[in-house]
C-alpha cells in the first residue's frame, strides 16, 4: 500500500465497491479506525468482480456496491482507494481469490 491510495482518485468511476478490513483496522496505520477499502469500477461485471472476490476474504466484511462516490469521516475511518491497474490489481481478476482456497 502506497500513500497514493489515500488520495481519493479526481476521476470520477461509475461505480465504487466498498468492504471493511476487520483484520487491518485498529492498528498500524490505522490505529483507532475502521481500515475501509474502495475499488474504483468502470462497469457493473467490474464492480460484481470486485465484490465477489472481496467476500472471498476472511478479512473482509460489510461489502458493499455504492453508485456514488462513498464518502467517510476521517476521524473514524482510514480510507483507502484502488483503481483498476492500480494497486491491488488482483482484485478485478474473476475469481482471483477462489482460485487461491
Amino acid at each position: 500500500m502506497s500513500e497514493k491510495s489515500l488520495i481519493p482518485p479526481s476521476k470520477e468511476y461509475k461505480l465504487y465497491v466498498t468492504g471493511t478490513d476487520k483484520f487491518m483496522s485498529r492498528w498500524g496505520p490505522a490505529r483507532n479506525k475502521i481500515n475501509k477499502l474502495v475499488f474504483c469500477c468502470n462497469s457493473w461485471e467490474q464492480a460484481e468482480i470486485v465484490e465477489d472476490n472481496l467476500k472471498a476474504r476472511s478479512e473482509m466484511k460489510h461489502v458493499n456496491i455504492c453508485l456514488n462516490k462513498p464518502s467517510y469521516d476521517a476521524r473514524r475511518y482510514y480510507v483507502q482507494w484502488f483503481t483498476p491497474g492500480g494497486e491491488y490489481k488482483n482484485h478485478y481478476k474473476k475469481g482471483y481469490f477462489r482460485k487461491m482456497r
